[in-house]
């Protein structure tokens, strides 16, 4: 049903990172190869950081994350990929996932080959592409002026910064570039607003083939307030920042939890309230819900 209902869109593209991304990946699934989630590659904290404190890579967590939401349960491939170690060594705390794709990616020609030997492997349709295939990290300017260096320490800002950039400045995935190009449907995902979802928006590439797409354009806001210096942004501030970064009047539509109203008036976009949450967990969106939710909106414009 859900299928018949987002027919007439051939290209969806699903952007962000972490558990909001994958999320919103698992709630359409059904598209199979209709479906691309551009993946930030940015994270430079828990598993994923100490790989990149020894090695010059891409942060694999996020597309672990997405793989992950993805794979069809249970199986051995899945309780493999997401099996993180314990005990008293250096093996402590990290996540398989990771490192297969580090490995992987080792022996391939790129990052997005490791990518989808993995989704071959999991029997995933639905393509995962990172934002980017080099190495690069997030960095924040202070209304004082000074700079601050990775995600971790983004997010641990006490005021929010007036601007954010990737450093060293990175080009933009070849297919992420396309799958834009093609979008007819393009999702903004829910989660850690500076640390997840602005990474990809921060590449060139990707903001230039957003600003003139005809594709309708869906905001998909938190249920809670992220433990960040994002958290301070009403949903005003969170779409100002993204029009600033990818051109006025983009978003075209909100999807927020039933009950959330901090005031924000968004002239010309249209904001749709639904119940969202997750039985299991209230700061995650239902899959089910949040796909017939996304469903809905684009039959109603």
């Amino acid at each position: 049903m859900l299928n018949q209902r987002l027919a007439s869109y051939e290209n969806i593209v699903a952007i962000g990172g972490g558990h909001g991304l994958g999320r919103v990946l698992a709630s359409l699934s059904f598209l199979g190869e209709r479906l691309t989630g551009i993946v930030a590659t940015t994270d430079n904290g828990g598993s994923t950081g100490r790989i990149r404190q020894d090695q010059t890579t891409i942060a694999w967590g996020d597309l672990r994350n997405c793989l992950s939401h993805l794979a069809t349960r249970p199986s051995l491939a899945t309780s493999v990929f997401d099996h993180r170690f314990t005990g008293d060594n250096e093996l402590n705390g990290h996540n398989l996932g990771n490192l297969v794709l580090h490995a992987l990616d080792q022996l391939c020609v790129r990052p997005l080959d490791a990518v989808n030997l993995v989704r071959n492997m999991l029997k995933i349709n639905t393509r995962i592409i990172p934002m980017s295939e080099a190495s690069t990290h997030l960095c924040a300017l202070t209304i004082e002026g000074n700079k601050v260096i990775g995600e971790l320490n983004v997010d641990d800002m006490h005021e929010a910064p007036v601007a954010l950039h990737l450093e060293p400045a990175v080009t933009a995935t070849t297919e992420a570039i396309h799958a834009i190009e093609q979008a007819d449907l393009i999702i903004v995902s829910p989660g850690s607003f500076l640390t997840s979802i602005l990474p990809p928006l921060l590449i060139p590439e990707l903001a230039n083939k957003i600003k003139p797409s005809s594709a309708k354009v869906i905001f998909i806001d938190n249920l809670t307030s992220d433990n960040s210096a994002g958290s301070r942004f009403n949903l005003s501030a969170k779409i100002n920042w993204i029009h600033q970064v990818l051109g006025q009047n983009v978003v075209t539509d909100v999807i927020r939890q039933t009950g959330i109203d901090d005031g924000s008036e968004l002239n010309s976009i249209h904001i749709h309230h639904f119940d969202l949450v997750s039985s299991h967990h209230r700061g995650l969106h239902d899959k089910i819900a949040l796909g017939d939710a996304i469903c809905q909106v684009t039959r109603e414009n």
